[in-house]
């Protein structure tokens, strides 16, 4: 499966695409009333990222903006977004309302989550501290060293593949104030190159206090992301609990069940999984009943197999 849709919202706020060049400015809604999508083009683009901005800045009232959508870059699949990211820098001081931002917003027709060519992207959060959402989609020379922020309450990190660095270090930063944790973990074959052990720091809790929605999917390692969560602590807190979209097999559904009681939650997601029926019956005899709402959609998770027996199971986003 690709991603076939841009972001419908951020921070409770519509998208709405700022124009591209040449189409009229002067009657835009209020600068506070969307979340606005600055785009260029991947291929033979008219105006680069950074030009669109700068008409943006010049359109709108800026020191009113409260999310901000970076959309495609040009050659996205071969140039990362350092000029992007240096453009949003210099010209923080003319956004103090900012409280969402997310970076890497495109389609499958665009640039494939996977080909996105991402960089350090922690300079904008060091950069902006009134930030209270942050998202990245794209894994590819993906870098997010361990940091410190206070007003963060929403992380998502989008991709086919997280690169281990990167993963050790959101889990090792600080994060007081977050609420809401959602990693899609990949494959191997795209640069998810993590295991369940670095998933520690962040199933611990200790430095996650007021999390209650954490979401490990998308991963071809999802049975042993299953059993290390089965006796996290942090599950006890947690109000939803997200592994879908990942090779998630009886094996791993059985640790679940087997670990610390979930009756607490109010959603599991595991839709997109490899689950047997008398498992799948299995969860919702023991879940449901305690009013936890159960995500086990079987979506598009189909198996091939080959004349020798050996069964290939898939995530939900790969390339």
């Amino acid at each position: 499966m690709t991603i076939g849709d841009h972001l419908h919202a951020l921070y409770r706020l519509p998208a709405r695409t700022f124009p591209g060049p040449g189409a009229r400015t002067d009657d835009l809604p209020e600068a506070d009333s969307f979340a606005w999508r600055i785009t260029s083009d991947v291929y033979d683009a008219d105006e680069d990222w950074t030009q669109a901005f700068a008409r943006f800045c010049a359109a709108v009232d800026t020191t009113r903006v409260r999310a901000l959508i970076v959309g495609a870059w040009q050659e996205a699949y071969d140039t990362d977004p350092t000029p992007v990211i240096e453009a949003l820098l210099a010209a923080r001081d003319r956004f103090p309302a900012l409280r969402a931002l997310f970076l890497g917003d495109m389609v499958g027709e665009e640039c494939e989550i996977s080909w996105i060519h991402q960089t350090d992207v922690t300079p904008l959060l060091a950069g902006f501290p009134g930030l209270e959402e942050f998202g990245v989609r794209g894994g590819s020379g993906l870098r997010f060293p361990a940091l410190r922020h206070t007003g963060l309450r929403r992380l998502t990190i989008e991709t086919g593949g997280l690169p281990a660095e990167a993963l050790r270090g959101v889990a090792a930063s600080d994060l007081p104030a977050l609420e809401h944790l959602d990693l899609w973990l990949g494959t191997p074959e795209y640069g998810g190159d993590g295991e369940a052990a670095d998933l520690e720091p962040i199933l611990s809790g200790a430095r996650l206090p007021r999390l209650r929605h954490l979401a490990l999917r998308n991963s071809e390692i999802q049975d042993a992301v299953a059993a290390a969560v089965a006796s996290a602590p942090v599950v006890a807190r947690l109000e939803v609990l997200d592994l879908s979209m990942g090779v998630l097999t009886d094996e791993g559904a059985t640790a679940l069940l087997a670990g610390q009681p979930l009756t607490h939650l109010k959603k599991l997601d595991l839709h997109h999984h490899y689950l047997s029926e008398p498992l799948r019956e299995r969860v919702r005899r023991t879940l449901e009943s305690a009013g936890v709402e159960v995500d086990l959609d079987r979506d598009d998770a189909d198996e091939d197999h080959d004349d020798d027996g050996t069964v290939w199971r898939y995530v939900a986003v790969g390339e």
